[in-house]
């Protein structure tokens, strides 16, 4: 997923880019509402992350511009106003999501997810495929090579969201949460432990491997 951020305050614009980049993403910055507007029209971004006020063209006239033009892009606005009265202006001007400052990581995150998925109705599909690893989601089932492998809850979760961010480079943090629900590190080896569990059903029977150790930044599953 590509992700535009437009933030005046720089400082704000490189930890948000730099979350998005942990995730997966791919994160472009502008830091004024004319640099953003610019940008965006390229039509190549999946969500835009876009502060209210900035300077040259605040958040809100930027995203009406881009509403006038027929872009469809989700947005997230992001702002210190939090009134009713403020965030009715933002979803009036365009906006599809209003998060007040300061935020949580986690829900700026989370908000994203959810403003892809809904552009992108296959980010909820329930059959996965990566090579010839095969998960029925319905069905609680996974297969490689039309072999059944038989998971246990846990691994089950840790396959699909390795799955669902197949190609990508998963880090330990995103683990923790999506997986465990853990919003700290509780220092054990917890991970390690399953990942293993889950090479040995996935990988060892097979002639080539599909989850990668991608050292000092996480994992990763590729056909």
């Amino acid at each position: 997923m590509r992700v535009l951020i437009v933030e005046d305050d720089r400082e704000v614009a490189r930890n948000i880019a730099k979350m998005l980049r942990e995730c997966g993403h791919v994160a472009d910055t502008a830091h004024d509402g004319e640099d953003g507007l610019e940008l965006a029209r390229d039509g190549a971004f999946d969500v835009l992350i876009v502060d209210r006020m900035m300077p040259r063209r605040d958040g809100l006239s930027m995203i009406a511009a881009l509403r006038e033009e027929g872009d469809k892009t989700p947005v997230l606005i992001l702002s210190a106003l939090g009134e009713v009265d403020d965030r009715v202006e933002g979803l009036k001007a365009g906006g599809d999501d209003y998060l007040v400052k300061p935020y949580a990581p986690s829900e700026l995150i989370a908000r994203v997810d959810a403003l892809a998925r809904r552009r992108n109705p296959e980010a909820v599909k329930t059959r996965l495929e990566v090579g010839d690893l095969e998960m029925d989601l319905l069905a609680r089932t996974v297969k490689r090579g039309g072999e059944a492998i038989l998971l246990q809850p846990r691994e089950f979760r840790l396959l699909e969201f390795l799955m669902r961010n197949a190609g990508q480079v998963v880090t330990r943090t995103m683990l923790l949460e999506k997986v465990w629900d853990y919003h700290f590190d509780p220092q054990t080896n917890v991970i390690d432990v399953h990942i293993s569990r889950l090479r040995a059903k996935i990988d060892k029977p097979y002639d080539t491997a599909m989850l990668h150790t991608v050292r000092g930044a996480g994992y990763r599953l590729q056909p």
